[in-house]
């Protein structure tokens, strides 16, 4: 469109020229005392505008002239930020490439030659700069050079720096806290997680880096909560967050010291969590240690009662836990046993008649006969158990309590058997 537009303006200035210049007669006549000049008006005219060319050509030479060393130094200038940007990507191919004295040798290269230019000389001059600190502390980092690597990190975080290039500075400051996770320094890893802004310290990279800080620190309800976190925003495998979420969440059910903290430990796990058997499982086990630990503590029953509240999912799912898991599950419910009302009996009895072959509910449904002093029902489960049984622990059990209720009904042959099968088994 604009080309189009000069096109008009020279045709209309043609035409207007044509006009002026293709039948003027007229004449201007110049004075100069005694003489007088009588001049064509299309000379003059032709006059003017080649005298107003050549006072234009000269004025455009002379600023050239002038500006010549202007144009030199910034032909300088561009030439010696073509190097810094050409050393600097060097240094970071170098550092890819696992080279890490030569991208040391490159990073240096380029801080050296931006010590002569001056802060805001280029429009990236500070970004370059912060960016040549980092590849050269990743590089000292990759080779243990510790003071090295200090000394560009404390360089790169200079405020001058970071002011022109907060995402340079922001990279910076989760490369700091990486370093000191590698160094298993939690204090200082947690001291640089400070630092970032709001909104960095909500992205994935620093959520990673704060899991990472909340385990060498031991903190695992803050692993847990980051871990849910990373975990929404998809950051691992749908696999590898469910593996990652029960491995912290078994070491913060661990890590309970009563079992007010055990219980505000398990209502602080989501539902699909408290789902999982191996976190019933670990709940329960850490529940009857606690209960241990205190003796006779009057909260036993209650802890038995929360431990039967637990569970109680797992029998839903009896059928798809593998062996391993029913076997745990089994030690779970035997000291919980006494506190089973009727309903729990039944459920139990329940599943017993559903998997009449299996050993873990024939050792449970004897060891809660017994519990309630039901000799011949209790005999009869744990004799069957006493044949399907091949955990060690569980069959020694089993053999002391077909041993008492031998003993119980008079039978001291019987009983002396018993014993002895159990004994064997220590």
């Amino acid at each position: 469109m604009r080309s189009v537009f000069w096109l008009l303006g020279l045709a209309a200035l043609a035409v207007a020229l044509a006009l002026l210049v293709g039948h003027n007669n007229a004449t201007l006549t110049l004075f100069w005392p005694p003489y007088r000049f009588d001049v064509s008006f299309n000379f003059v005219v032709f006059c003017l505008i080649a005298g107003f060319v050549l006072l234009y050509a000269a004025l455009r030479a002379f600023a050239m002239l002038r500006d010549l060393p202007a144009q030199a130094q910034r032909w300088r200038s561009q030439q010696v930020e073509r190097s810094v940007v050409g050393a600097v990507m060097d240094a970071l191919s170098h550092q890819l490439a696992g080279r890490f004295v030569r991208a040391q040798a490159a990073a240096q290269q380029a801080l050296d030659q931006l010590k002569g230019v001056p802060p805001g000389h280029w429009p990236r001059r500070d970004q370059l700069q912060l960016l040549a600190h980092l590849l050269l502390a990743e590089s000292a980092q990759s080779l243990q050079n510790r003071e090295r690597r200090d000394d560009n990190l404390q360089a790169a975080l200079n405020p001058k720096l970071t002011k022109n290039a907060p995402e340079a500075y922001e990279g910076a400051l989760l490369r700091a806290v990486r370093w000191a996770v590698e160094d298993r320094d939690a204090d200082a890893a947690r001291a640089r997680l400070a630092e970032l802004p709001q909104g960095a310290g909500r992205r994935i990279q620093a959520l990673r880096l704060k899991l990472r800080v909340a385990r060498l620190g031991g903190e695992s309800a803050e692993a847990l909560e980051t871990a849910r976190l990373l975990a929404k925003h998809r950051a691992f495998s749908p696999e590898a967050s469910r593996s990652i979420v029960r491995g912290l969440a078994l070491d913060v059910l661990r890590e309970a010291h009563d079992m007010a903290q055990l219980q505000a430990c398990w209502n602080g796990l989501d539902a699909p969590e408290r789902a999982m058997p191996e976190l019933a499982l670990a709940a329960a086990y850490r529940a009857h240690q606690l209960s241990a630990i205190a003796g006779s503590d009057p909260d036993g029953a209650e802890a038995h009662a929360r431990v039967l509240a637990w569970l109680e999912p797992l029998w839903s799912e009896f059928g798809s836990l593998d062996p391993a898991q029913q076997r745990q599950l089994a030690l779970a419910m035997e000291p919980a046993l006494g506190a089973l009302d009727a309903a729990g009996l039944a459920q139990l009895e329940q599943r017993q008649r559903q998997w009449p072959q299996n050993p873990f509910l024939q050792y449970l449904a004897g060891q809660a006969c017994m519990r309630r002093q039901l000799w011949g029902k209790a005999a009869q489960m744990l004799g069957q158990a006493s044949h399907s049984l091949n955990d060690p622990a569980l069959l020694r059990r089993t053999w002391r309590g077909l041993a008492q209720l031998a003993e119980e009904r008079g039978d001291v042959e019987a009983a002396h058997v018993a014993w002895k099968r159990a004994a064997a088994l220590d």
